[in-house]
């Protein structure tokens, strides 16, 4: 795939994660700072320039699908669209619409679109499972700051390093399954953290958490997906899986870093009663990712040796298990 192709597939889901309109100023600012990351990777161009084009609507459908001719770019490029929509779940009627006219544009049957379209469904039944919903009407309940517990401690750095492993090994995978599973497997973490520590949170107190930190679930999906398609991952299959890792141990395991990241910070916040201002949530995050980031070359050989052995049935086992 060349840089044309890369970028008609990268404004495709830029354009799905403003489908529904419902994008407030802070999702936004995430995504853009997404487009500013990924800008010059893997020779693909500026997407800074394109992230305002999308935003201002002054690039559409029918220009990204242009650059898509061949069939297997087109099948990706509405792929990535289903997951950046369902990040969050579930498709909105609006997001439905765009997939709709997305697949149209690009030639697509329903034969076609039908197995992305229940890897969507799979997506949403995975964050489901990975932390109960609250009853209506009913938020999450809190509890007392928790005295410290060495042992407790030491166990709950090992799970939330095994977490981050287990991320960073899932963002090696060309696979869609495997970036389906990062975001619940983060939620579940979050959510065995804060039960750990006497709090029993739903699924919309971590979705705000996260969002408050700078990890919001559509922005998310759109940096791991953005990475592996500049990075050449996406589509390696069988033999080519192995040379595929390899240049992938260049960059960062960004989902590594995140994950673990998210863990410290949620075990602070919930181990100090929840007393954490917005602002010491996202410093705090931000001060912890640049560390993660480094120990991540540490741990690439159990990264890369956790992606060899993992399987579809395996890790929706772990997202779905209590």
């Amino acid at each position: 795939m060349n840089a044309e192709q890369q970028k008609a597939v990268l404004t495709i889901s830029l354009l799905a994660a403003f489908a529904d309109g419902a994008n407030d100023e802070h999702e936004r600012e995430q995504i853009r700072g997404i487009a500013e990351s990924l800008s010059g990777e893997g020779g693909a161009a500026d997407l800074r320039g394109l992230y305002q084009q999308v935003l201002l609507k002054r690039v559409g459908l029918n220009d990204a699908v242009s650059a898509l001719s061949e069939p297997a770019h087109a099948q990706l490029a509405y792929e990535m669209a289903v997951c950046v929509c369902d990040a969050d779940g579930h498709t909105s009627p609006a997001e439905r619409a765009f997939l709709d006219e997305l697949a149209a544009a690009l030639g697509l049957g329903r034969a076609v679109t039908a197995a992305a379209d229940q890897q969507g469904e799979e997506m949403a039944d995975l964050i489901d499972a990975a932390a109960p919903m609250a009853p209506s009407g009913k938020a999450a309940e809190s509890a007392a700051p928790a005295a410290s517990n060495p042992a407790a401690d030491a166990e709950m750095d090992r799970s939330i390093l095994n977490y981050a492993i287990l991320n960073g090994a899932l963002e090696f995978l060309p696979q869609s399954w495997a970036s389906m599973a990062i975001i619940p497997l983060q939620i579940k973490m979050v959510y065995g953290i804060g039960k750990a520590h006497g709090h029993e949170l739903d699924q919309g107190h971590i979705r705000e958490l996260l969002a408050t930190m700078g990890v919001g679930l559509t922005s998310q999906y759109l940096e791991q997906f953005g990475r592996k398609l500049l990075g050449g991952l996406l589509g390696k299959v069988g033999g080519g899986l192995g040379r595929a890792l390899g240049r992938s141990a260049t960059s960062v395991a960004f989902s590594f870093a995140t994950t673990y990241a998210l863990g410290q910070v949620a075990r602070r916040y919930y181990a100090g009663g929840r007393q954490m201002s917005t602002e010491l949530l996202r410093d705090t995050f931000q001060n912890l990712l640049g560390p993660a980031k480094e120990m991540q070359a540490r741990y690439l050989p159990q990264i890369q040796e956790r992606a060899g052995s993992l399987d579809a049935g395996q890790v929706m086992a772990m997202v779905r298990g209590r």
